[in-house]
């Protein structure tokens, strides 16, 4: 339990849709804190998500494109940026918790490893044998053990709430690292917002990203429903736009279209399944934030137009290639000679560092590597198998 400042209290009881989440209701942290003076809880999460040292690499790891292709397109930080704005846009207009909504849309893609989801295939084929590889695992054992800035305790001490959307988001109940929280029920509404403002983002701004750096063109988005809809309704407003001007309007009314339809939706099934409280939040067996069938069928046609024109698109098939085959020589190399790790991940697995319990050798590894950026990957790899006087 953790008790915020009262004068916090009296708005959160006077504002907050009764099934939204309070500060007051939150299970606490692993290792119990004083309440700050004038923050709450899951401000106090926020803000160490956004000062741990795993947010800031997201600057240099991947979305779809790997991070040096130029600077324009998304990196996996400034989706999350993105995905924290419009997450906290639809929690005011649903009156949830939103400073637990902007911490968890800011940590929710905390454990992406380099090189995007390739990275992530990568190291899963690595660590098959040793336990696998899932990036919101990870994105837990992260915030829980790896970061280090407190004295008082390992990791940022998140709260319950904040750590428990880690398992919720990937559907990961049946590991270990998930014990704690399968007694939860469902996820909190604030966590599912979380989950479809970022699948909602992802396929919008990919659209976006893929057609600046020209890997489609607007006319190959003709056949699909959702992008001709969407351009009509924009000329409908301005007859005369064309060009990049009517490219940018048509994205962020694709990203308006899918949010409005999101808050009448989840309007409608709060109330369709007379959801009063907490409580029936997580008693719920169907997702009660979503799309209507007629935006889910259109969001589908765009996921299906990303997957075989854009995810697939020689250059990122290439690119994904190379993250793949960086990770896993890296991998193998460090497993092999661990000598070669830093000072950090050594004593990790050496046993001395005696703060932590032991580890193997390719769990380390794995956690180094998914740890680093895009051009860090790529710049160990030159030093170990591209070798000078570098170090």
């Amino acid at each position: 339990m953790t008790t915020p400042p009262s004068d916090w209290i009296e708005f959160e009881d006077r504002w907050l849709a009764p099934y939204a989440m309070r500060t007051t209701a939150s299970r606490g942290r692993r290792y119990p804190e004083p309440p700050h003076p004038f923050r709450t809880a899951f401000q106090r999460d926020r803000e160490r998500i956004v000062h741990s040292s795993a947010f800031r690499r997201m600057t240099g790891k991947t979305q779809v494109l790997v991070a040096s292709v130029n600077d324009h397109h998304r990196t996996r930080l400034t989706h999350t940026l993105e995905v924290t704005q419009v997450a906290r846009t639809a929690a005011r207009r649903l009156r949830l918790n939103e400073d637990l909504v902007e911490a968890i849309a800011l940590a929710h893609d905390i454990g992406h490893p380099p090189f995007g989801h390739a990275g992530e295939q990568a190291l899963s084929e690595c660590l098959r044998d040793h336990g696998g590889f899932n990036h919101n695992l990870y994105g837990l054992r992260r915030v829980d053990e790896l970061e280090e800035r407190y004295p008082e305790f390992p990791g940022l001490n998140l709260t319950y709430e904040l750590r428990e959307a880690f398992v919720q988001h990937g559907q990961m109940r049946d590991g270990p690292e998930a014990a704690e929280f399968r007694d939860a029920g469902a996820p909190l509404i604030e966590a599912q917002l979380v989950d479809l403002v970022d699948s909602i983002a992802y396929d919008t701004h990919d659209v976006d990203d893929a057609l600046e750096i020209g890997f489609v063109s607007e006319s190959d988005l003709d056949d699909v429903e959702f992008w001709r809809r969407t351009v009509a309704t924009v000329h409908s407003r301005y007859a005369d736009l064309k060009g990049k001007p009517l490219r940018t309007a048509v994205v962020r009314e694709l990203l308006a279209a899918q949010v409005n339809d999101l808050l009448e939706e989840t309007a409608r099934r709060l109330n369709r399944e007379g959801v009063r409280s907490v409580q029936d939040v997580r008693r719920a067996q169907t997702p009660l934030v979503g799309l209507s069938l007629e935006m889910e069928l259109l969001k589908r046609g765009l996921e299906r137009f990303l997957r075989d024109r854009v995810y697939r698109h020689h250059r990122v098939l290439r690119m994904t290639a190379n993250g793949k085959r960086i990770l896993r020589m890296l991998f193998e190399e460090l497993v092999r000679t661990p000598e070669l790790l830093p000072e950090r991940p050594f004593r990790r697995w050496s046993g001395t560092d005696s703060s932590r319990p032991p580890v193997t050798i390719e769990r380390v590894v794995g956690d180094y590597l998914a740890g680093m950026t895009d051009r860090y990957a790529q710049r160990e790899y030159r030093r170990l198998f591209h070798p000078s006087i570098d170090l």
